[in-house]
């Protein structure tokens, strides 16, 4: 193992690591106010944006489950690795060499295990993508031109030839220096009694990327009928890079355009993904060798998401500026039973992703593939355009398998149908297609509702309301952690609620004060721009300055970290002394005051920060514009004032039990020269209050 990271090689990755590309990778972020956006947080499930990024601070915070640090704590959570592996990925990405501490005189190895996966990925994939060129792999290059798909096709998806030997892509991983256990580890090689082989062989290979680009994992097809795996498409095991519950081939690609379109087009396999985008819909994804899930569906959300009425949720099939289908997922399921099933089984995800999920059913059940192969592009285009709400796909699809003009079909449809109503979660949802099913099938309203509320308390389904807010105070991250683990995580998740249930619920203490407000803007100033600090006043300042306990905690933390950092001293680096020298205590709310929104005009800093573009490499604590400089001076005076006030305040009291005398006489010296100074002060307030 190697030693320890040099710091000052953690300061150059924290300087060129870009906060806002490598958020917005995973979540849609929209501009609110100067140099911040916010979007859904990835750590838990919401509705309504409480997730703040300040890319020019290099800090990031969730207003609601409470998470939040600088880029490298965005990663550790992301991709659920410690600090060491979090500098190490970013470092691999922005092409910075690492130089470690030595802890022995063997030479060390640089990269993180997870560095190491995503390189030898990557090496696998140029490794597949050169053999599809060989004699060799004359099958796959008929099969890929079966379904219509040229050279050019292949490359810009990937594609590639696993060669059937037993251990050709070990061997030449093994020649650029990647060890047996990194193979392994990364799913590219399996363990056999004749040592290490090959997983994929004789295969066509995909591959599986995430929305950055990274290359995580394979999808690979079956050419050979002596195959020793029987499986026609197999995918890399789950590993530390690749889960396939959280995976989607083809979001590298799709990614830009489900975002500006808001659509999402579900197809089943690599080849319906290539087929769909080579006809224009370019929003196209699979899911790899497992069912489209919960956490797919987390993913999908956030990218087509909408909350251009801010605390608004805007629910159901919505209009999108420049684009002629409304946002919308669409499922390409089949027209037959197992099809039928799988859409059912998208019953079970959450009311407002059902109000935006559509079905399209090819004629005659064809694959996307197949039916562009038979029928042509504009085939695709009619099949998406032409998608129907999985409500109305499921319960028509019901009904018309019964004969509804006599009696008996009219109950049997009645019968089959309400099982699927009663489990639309969604009140009025239910309701409305409880009326449609009854004017569908010809029966009473009345008689349907009966039915289905019968059905309705025989599953025991959960009532909802999608268009309502329900955003919890510190929900679970939703991250695939060990039992242990997960449940460590709840404890601290439920104590910190009912913590912060108790301090919400209580009246003896209102926050909403001119103390409370002076001290916290004080602090995110100092946080935010603490070069807009006068030295000099903040020399001045005690703990006695501060009333609120948290900001008296606080102001002791930046004691521990030096006091006033010096100019040259980095925004992220500064950010860390503060959170490192007040502990995990501190740590939220100094994450939250570095994204808090300051009353002051925008800075040329601020906006150059505000443009997702800007070269955010090697950023310095900026300086102060001369408005920010007065701002922090009527804070710093305010606070001044306060303390000399409390300073008399305690004077006077001592005053008030003391015998005429000479002590009495030095403390009211002492008292008149506190009132000259705070009559000093509020010239500078009100001064510096004329200068914003």
């Amino acid at each position: 193992m190697a030693g320890m990271i040099k710091k000052e090689d953690i300061e150059k990755v924290r300087a060129r690591a870009d906060l806002y590309d490598i958020v917005s990778s995973s979540v849609t972020l929209k501009p609110s106010g100067t140099g911040a956006y916010v979007g859904l947080c990835p750590f838990h499930d919401e509705k309504t944006p409480s997730f703040s990024v300040r890319p020019a601070m290099g800090v990031w915070h969730c207003f609601g489950c409470g998470r939040g640090g600088d880029v490298f704590g965005y990663v550790q959570e992301r991709e659920n690795i410690d600090f060491r592996e979090a500098v190490e990925l970013l470092a691999d990405q922005y092409g910075i060499e690492l130089h470690y501490e030595s802890t022995s005189n063997r030479p060390e190895v640089q990269g993180s295990t997870r560095a190491r996966l995503l390189q030898a990925n990557e090496e696998a994939q140029r490794f597949f993508t050169s053999q599809l060129g060989t004699e060799e792999a004359l099958p796959a290059r008929q099969m890929l031109g079966g379904r219509n798909f040229s050279q050019a096709d292949c490359e810009h998806f990937g594609c590639g030839y696993a060669p059937r030997g037993w251990d050709n892509l070990v061997r030449h991983l093994a020649s650029k220096g990647f060890t047996h256990k990194e193979m392994l580890d990364a799913g590219l090689a399996r363990q056999g009694q004749r040592g290490v082989y090959d997983y994929f062989r004789g295969r066509v290979t995909w591959p599986i990327r995430d929305s950055t680009g990274r290359t995580l994992g394979f999808g690979a097809r079956k050419l050979y009928d002596d195959d020793t795996i029987s499986a026609k498409y197999i995918n890399t095991p789950d590993t530390q890079l690749y889960r396939k519950t959280q995976v989607l081939y083809g979001i590298d690609l799709a990614k830009p355009s489900i975002v500006k379109k808001r659509q999402v087009v579900v197809v089943e396999g690599y080849t319906d993904v290539m087929a769909m985008h080579l006809a224009g819909i370019d929003t196209a994804v699979a899911t790899c060798g497992t069912a489209f899930g919960a956490e797919h569906a987390k993913i999908v959300r956030r990218l087509i998401r909408d909350d251009s009425l801010g605390a608004v949720n805007l629910i159901g099939p919505l209009r999108v500026n420049g684009q002629s289908l409304s946002s919308r997922i669409v499922f390409t399921f089949d027209g037959d039973a197992a099809g039928q099933k799988a859409a059912i089984h998208a019953f079970g995800f959450d009311s407002r992703f059902l109000s935006q999920t559509f079905v399209a059913v090819a004629q005659d059940n064809l694959d996307p593939c197949d039916l562009r192969i038979h029928h042509g592009d504009e085939a695709l285009r009619s099949l998406i355009r032409n998608a129907e709400p999985l409500y109305d796909f499921v319960i028509e699809t019901a009904i018309g398998r019964f004969d509804t003009s006599y009696t008996p079909g009219q109950v049997g449809a009645m019968h089959a149908v309400a099982p699927l109503i009663a489990q639309i979660r969604d009140r009025s949802m239910y309701d409305m297609y409880t009326r449609k099913a009854a004017g569908r099938i010809g029966v009473p309203v009345d008689q349907m509702r009966t039915l289905v509320r019968s059905e309705r308390r025989r599953l025991h389904v959960r009532d909802e309301d999608a268009y309502a807010s329900d955003r919890k105070p510190y929900p679970d991250s939703g991250q695939n952690r060990s039992v242990e683990g997960q449940q460590a995580n709840n404890w601290q998740v439920e104590v910190r609620r009912l913590m912060h249930n108790a301090a919400e619920n209580q009246r003896y203490y209102i926050v909403d004060d001119a103390v409370f407000m002076t001290e916290q803007q004080f602090m995110a100033t100092l946080v935010q721009i603490p070069r807009a600090i006068d030295a000099k006043q903040f020399g001045e300042l005690t703990i006695n300055s501060f009333m609120t306990s948290v900001f008296r905690t606080l102001f002791q933390a930046v004691a521990v970290a030096g006091g006033l950092p010096d100019p040259s001293m980095p925004q992220g680096q500064w950010l860390h002394e503060l959170t490192k020298a007040g502990g995990p205590v501190l740590a939220g709310v100094i994450n939250e005051l570095a994204v808090m929104s300051l009353p002051l005009p925008p800075s040329d800093a601020d906006m150059a920060a505000s443009d997702p573009n800007a070269d955010r490499s090697a950023i310095e604590l900026r300086p102060a514009s001369e408005a920010e400089k007065a701002f922090a001076r009527q804070l710093t005076a305010r606070l001044l004032d306060l303390g000399a006030m409390r300073q008399i305040g305690g004077l006077k009291l001592r005053m008030a039990h003391m015998p005429e005398g000479s002590e009495k006489i030095q403390l009211l010296g002492a008292i008149s020269e506190l009132e000259r100074k705070r009559a000093e002060l509020k010239d500078q307030i009100y001064g510096n209050a004329m200068a914003l």
